[in-house]
C-alpha cells in the first residue's frame, strides 16, 4: 500500500502537477532559463538529460517517490519540480528534495507556496511525524530558502556522495518535525500573505 498519493496540490500561486512524460518540452523550457546545471554544486539536469531525469523520476513511484512538476498559475507555464522521495511509509517520514525553479521565477512566492503545499500534505493529510530537506554544504542559496521555510539543521553528512563531476559532496541535513508544524504553517502563511 502506499503512503502517499501523487494528487494535485493548488494554491494561489502555483499547481503542483503529478509529473509526466508529456512536460518533458516544457521541462526542457524551464530548466534553460538561468541554466542551473553550471552551478557545479547544483544537482540540476540539463536541456538534454531532460528526457532521462523525467524518466528516473517516474520509476521512483514503484518506491513510493512523488514528482512533482511546478506551474506558475498566472503565466500558467511549468516553472521547476519538486518531489518527495525517501518516502518511509512505517514512520511517516519522507524527504522533500529535486528542487529547481527557473530564474525568472526565483525569490517570488512560488517556492515558498509549493514547499507550504507539499508540508500541508505530508503533515495534514498524511500525518508525517517529520520531513526532511537535504542540500550541498557549499549551496549557500538553497541552505538559506530551506532555513527560511523554518527547517531546523539536523547536521551534516560528511563525504556523503560522489556528484557527476566525480567531487564529493557533503551534505546539510534539515527537518521539520509535526510538533513544529503549526508554528512552521503560521509563518509560511505569513510570508504569503505579504506576496
Amino acid at each position: 500500500m502506499t503512503w502517499l498519493s501523487n494528487e494535485v496540490l493548488e494554491g494561489e500561486f502555483v499547481r503542483l502537477e503529478p509529473m509526466a512524460l508529456e512536460h518533458i518540452a516544457e521541462l526542457q523550457q524551464a530548466v534553460a532559463d538561468g541554466e542551473s546545471w553550471k552551478l557545479w554544486y547544483a544537482m540540476v539536469p540539463t536541456v538534454e538529460e531532460m528526457p532521462a531525469y523525467v524518466l528516473e523520476a517516474l520509476a521512483g513511484k514503484a518506491q513510493g517517490n512523488s514528482p512533482y512538476v511546478v506551474r506558475c498559475k498566472t503565466t500558467a507555464r511549468i516553472v521547476g519540480t519538486s518531489r518527495y522521495y525517501m518516502v518511509d511509509a512505517q514512520s511517516r517520514r519522507a524527504l522533500i528534495g529535486y528542487t529547481w525553479y527557473a530564474e525568472s521565477v526565483r525569490r517570488t512566492a512560488i517556492n515558498t507556496e509549493s514547499k507550504f503545499l507539499l508540508l500541508s500534505n505530508l503533515f495534514e493529510n498524511h500525518h508525517a511525524i517529520a520531513v526532511e530537506f537535504r542540500t550541498h554544504f557549499f549551496n549557500q542559496s538553497s541552505r538559506k530558502a530551506i532555513e527560511r521555510l523554518g527547517a531546523k539543521m539536523d547536521g551534516i553528512l560528511r563525504q556523503h556522495m560522489i556528484l557527476k563531476d566525480g567531487s564529493v559532496r557533503d551534505t546539510v541535513v534539515y527537518s521539520i518535525i509535526a510538533c513544529e508544524w503549526p508554528t512552521v504553517r503560521r509563518h509560511l502563511l505569513s510570508k504569503l500573505d505579504r506576496a
